[in-house]
């Protein structure tokens, strides 16, 4: 995939019998992610306009270019859906696309280095940072500026002050 990508949302299944797909929307204003298309497969080897349709539980119902039928709506499931960087707002200083945090180095107050950031976890409290840590596995770390108060895009760092005893 394009570095220059972010996903925006990815396919549930398939909705009614005419081609339209469940979709479901990872953009802080759920409907814009029309205004994002053209959307890319992950593998960069096809992209869709898209056209929502009515609200659902879960997202939209969605017609996506080229996509006619019942069966290759089915076969989409689970496609993660990618938009062009440059189509996506601009954020402010404190917010973060999660593509963007994935990789980074974290690093505790004192400076020691405690892993780096594998994923970014959204489980509907709030969003929490899956940190890889040398030879010790992955641990969870809430994503709130009480623990992780300074990321440094720049610098390609995250600086955490965990909860006690979060790293034994």
């Amino acid at each position: 995939m394009a570095s220059d990508r972010v996903c925006v949302g990815a396919i549930a299944g398939a909705f009614g019998v005419r081609g339209e797909v469940r979709l479901k929307s990872f953009c802080a204003q759920p409907e814009a992610i029309a205004a994002y298309a053209p959307l890319w497969s992950e593998d960069d080897t096809r992209q869709f306009s898209v056209r929502l349709g009515q609200a659902i539980p879960n997202g939209f119902s969605a017609r996506l270019s080229g996509i006619d039928t019942r069966e290759e709506a089915e076969a989409l499931k689970g496609l993660r859906l990618f938009a062009d960087r440059e189509r996506l707002p601009a954020l402010p200083d404190d917010e973060f696309y999660h593509a963007d945090l994935i990789g980074l180095t974290v690093l505790d107050t004192g400076g020691a280095v405690l892993g780096r950031v594998s994923a970014v976890l959204n489980h509907g409290a709030g969003d929490i940072l899956e940190i890889q840590r040398p030879g010790k596995g992955n641990a969870l770390l809430p994503f709130t500026l009480a623990v992780v108060p300074t990321v440094d895009l720049a610098a390609g760092r995250i600086i955490a002050d965990p909860p006690e005893g979060l790293w034994e």
